[in-house]
């Protein structure tokens, strides 16, 4: 049985080195605003918006490291188009360093890291009408993004941080085995929408064209990343009801993702050590 179709992704768990560095960064080059704050904890979000981003202090933890599964990226998604644009043009002024850019026919996208060396994707969706050719096969793939196109959008609307309307899109993975990964996902009900070889995959509900990507391009067989260093905590996943929460969890405890109860939820782990929490 599929999941939910109206399952979507909620906040990233991670930990940082430096709770104000992490602060300034979020807040000046993301846009993200603070929601509340303790100690050693931040949640970000926009501006009066939900909950995105959760970072935990763990003072002198090493920045993330290559051969290790994990987060890839966790990807902020965008209203519209021109609050893209907006972005973008913010960043320029801001000399805020971008590691790629492009387009992927189902969305455009902007990549970066913080100063952890998390990645972050920031993006905008195509149309779902889009996302299909004319023989109506699914379409996603990667050319480079149109910069000047995307600029082309801009009004004389200033950015003044992430809209309010801003989600966490999808969460992409390092994994171990994307085959393992795949048939640990599918049994939750998430349907793969495309696979790149064995190299990598992208999962969804509803038919969005991903909620959550796997690859293995950190190695295969890599194991989860040591303590000490800033890593993935847990990836949220919004289930509609308490009801559809625990009836995934049953079928992610008979997929061997060995279920714990959270505060906030149930806790899974994927075959590659990946932690999602289901909330409902």
């Amino acid at each position: 049985m599929p999941i939910a179709p109206d399952t979507r992704m909620g906040a990233v768990h991670l930990t940082v080195a430096d709770l104000e560095r992490s602060r300034e960064y979020y807040e000046d080059a993301v846009g993200l605003r603070v929601l509340s704050r303790d100690e050693h904890t931040l949640r970000l979000g926009p501006a009066g918006g939900e909950e995105l981003l959760v970072l935990i202090e763990e003072p002198g933890a090493e920045p993330v490291r290559g051969g290790h599964t994990g987060l890839f990226h966790f990807a902020l998604l965008l209203p519209d188009r021109v609050d893209l644009a907006r972005w973008l043009a913010h960043a320029a002024e801001r000399r805020v360093p971008i590691s790629g850019a492009s387009d992927h026919f189902v969305s455009e996208a902007l990549y970066l890291r913080d100063p952890d060396h998390h990645g972050i994707e920031i993006y905008r969706d195509r149309p779902r009408e889009d996302w299909y050719d004319a023989d109506g096969a699914f379409r996603m793939g990667t050319i480079p993004l149109d910069v000047e196109d995307l600029l082309g959008v801009l009004d004389e609307q200033p950015f003044e941080g992430m809209p309010r309307g801003t989600t966490m899109g999808h969460v992409h993975l390092h994994v171990a085995d994307v085959g393992e990964s795949v048939d640990f996902y599918g049994a939750l009900g998430f349907e793969t929408m495309t696979v790149i070889g064995d190299q990598a995959a992208f999962l969804s509900a509803g038919g969005y064209h991903h909620h959550l990507g796997a690859n293995v391009w950190a190695g295969r067989g890599v194991q989860p990343p040591p303590p000490g260093t800033a890593a993935l905590r847990h990836a949220t996943v919004l289930l509609p009801d308490a009801g559809e929460r625990d009836r995934v969890a049953g079928l992610a405890e008979a997929a061997g993702g060995r279920p714990v109860a959270h505060e906030d939820g149930v806790l899974v782990t994927d075959p590659g050590g990946n932690r999602l929490l289901l909330r409902g």
